[in-house]
């Protein structure tokens, strides 16, 4: 498959999932970490990218969408989190 034409679902979609997850009882930093990409990965990932043009740009695309995701998913639970102290 070639890199440059794969579409990924909307960031928001993919953050409204994790969310979910969240609002089921799944701890907050387990979901952050499944969200985000580990160092290890990324480590191997620009490994392989310093030798392969289309596989870095896949890279760059990737990290960026899996930040987008993350940013939301933050934004949706601080969000979440703030409501429900106000509350209390």
């Amino acid at each position: 498959m070639e890199w440059t034409n794969y579409s990924f679902a909307e960031p928001q979609d993919e953050a409204a999932f994790f969310y979910g997850l969240f609002l089921r009882g799944h701890p907050i930093q387990k979901l952050r970490e499944d969200i985000d990409v580990p160092a290890r990965v990324l480590a191997e990932w620009q490994r392989l990218a310093d030798h392969d043009p289309v596989y870095q740009g896949a890279v760059a695309r990737i990290l960026a969408y899996r930040k987008h995701v993350l940013a939301i998913f933050d934004s949706l639970v601080f969000k979440e989190i703030g409501f429900t102290h106000r509350l209390q």
